[in-house]
């Protein structure tokens, strides 16, 4: 099958030749058409599947054709639940919609308010926005929904972990009724599906992946291996065979800096990117990673939500996530759209626990290997696989809304028991960010 067969029209398929494209992923293969047709769809895609260009791709096509959007309004909505994911979103749909003469742009907290609204005056085809400050524009009337013709909620599984409950529901209820709906999650819990049953009508239901499997296409191993020396054996590591460009997850804000500063001082170019920096310090330290000249780039779980990041060969778990769910997630990263990934754990005997819920969860034992000089004074315990079935998990209360500012990164750490951070007024922060203006092409 190739993209020409999908119902896509020639600028968009002269868009992904340029990318170097020229098959569908099973994703986009089913997506595609089903949205052009107008359907609601409910995919259960884990990352690194291409889902994000199985909804750009389509969204681009229908609104290639159609009414002119007028001042302040908005034709396609697509809410994501963090800045780093909005502005990747906010990418697909620059670069496979340059040969349209469609407006798109992207907003989310964290940088000034007034450049969003001076750009909205214009009215966009495509806005990208985290939740908080799309309620927050529209509360200073800065846009309306009455030309909204189709939704997106991507990565629904992760809102509704970030508690955006309350938000998606005033956001829906500003909604026009007739609309066409599209949710994207890795997995559909059933709070999800009970949240589905207030946006979706009638949904063609996709799944590309097994629940709670990882890729094939990643290579995962553990090093059992002392808490205190962990910092030592990852330097070793990345030395040792070479690796030069590695995702590092840390379990916490604290741990990520004082691993950055180690590996900083052995000589190892690192950045950690989470919720306590500005959003112009992660942007920089995600544009020096993917360039290169950042060889680490140390993070939170939530903070590297949404990070596409071509080909990255290796990622490590410096700390085993508490949840098991985000191993999976974390180790997505890389073995993207078909190419090969690794995976290392770096596994003291305290984790254990979340080891074992891990290899449950994936039903397979994770090859181990001591390395020397690095053996642990205190023993790893073998696993033993545990084929029991997953008790379903007991549905979380939402929390209510704080007032004042909801930005997606901060509400989510905070979320998790960070302290808050004090609100700045917008024009007191930097601007410095990925630039939300995407689309150079201006409408003819």
């Amino acid at each position: 099958m190739s993209f020409t067969s999908l119902g896509l029209s020639a600028p968009l398929l002269q868009a992904i030749a340029d990318q170097g494209y020229a098959t569908p992923t099973p994703i986009q293969a089913e997506a595609i058409p089903a949205i052009i047709r107008g359907k609601d769809i409910m995919a259960a895609a884990q990352t690194g599947t291409g889902k994000t260009a199985g909804f750009t791709l389509p969204l681009l096509e229908k609104l290639s054709t159609g009414n002119r959007v007028q001042a302040n309004q908005v034709r396609a909505l697509i809410l994501t639940p963090t800045r780093e994911l909005a502005a990747q979103v906010a990418d697909s749909v620059a670069t496979y919609g340059k040969h349209l003469s469609l407006r798109s742009t992207v907003v989310f907290g964290g940088v000034k308010i007034n450049p969003q609204m001076m750009r909205l005056r214009q009215g966009v085809d495509i806005l990208v926005a985290t939740p908080g400050r799309l309620l927050d524009l529209y509360q200073q009337n800065a846009l309306r929904f009455k030309q909204l013709e189709i939704l997106v909620l991507d990565e629904a599984d992760r809102m509704l972990d970030m508690g955006f409950i309350h938000d998606i529901k005033k956001i829906i209820a500003l909604l026009p009724r007739q609309r066409q709906n599209l949710m994207f999650s890795a997995t559909f819990s059933d709070e999800i599906r009970e949240l589905a049953k207030a946006i979706v009508h009638n949904p063609l239901e996709l799944s590309v992946s097994p629940r709670n499997t990882t890729a094939e296409t990643v290579e995962q191993w553990i090093y059992p291996v002392d808490k205190k020396q962990k910092p030592a054996l990852l330097a070793h590591l990345i030395n040792d065979k070479q690796w030069q460009q590695v995702l590092v997850f840390s379990r916490t804000k604290h741990g990520a800096d004082k691993l950055t500063r180690y590996l900083e001082k052995a000589g190892i170019k690192a950045a950690a990117i989470h919720g306590n920096k500005s959003q112009g310090a992660r942007t920089r330290a995600l544009a020096d990673f993917k360039k290169g000249s950042t060889r680490v780039l140390v993070a939170t779980d939530i903070a590297a939500r949404g990070l596409d990041i071509d080909q990255l060969p290796q990622v490590v778990n410096f700390d085993l996530p508490n949840v098991a769910e985000d191993y999976i997630h974390r180790i997505g990263r890389t073995g993207r759209a078909g190419s090969n990934g690794q995976a290392v754990s770096l596994v003291c005997a305290d984790e254990f626990q979340q080891l074992s819920d891990i290899e449950r969860l994936i039903q397979q034992l994770i090859t181990r290997q001591v390395i020397d000089g690095f053996e642990p004074v205190n023993k790893l315990p073998a696993s033993q696989l545990d084929r029991r079935p997953l008790k379903p998990k007991k549905p979380k209360k939402p929390k209510k809304p704080k007032t004042g500012h909801r930005d997606g990164q901060r509400s989510a750490e905070n979320a998790q028991g960070h302290k808050p951070q004090g609100r700045k007024p917008p024009a007191d922060k930097k601007s410095n960010s990925i630039s939300p203006q995407m689309n150079a092409n201006k409408r003819k």
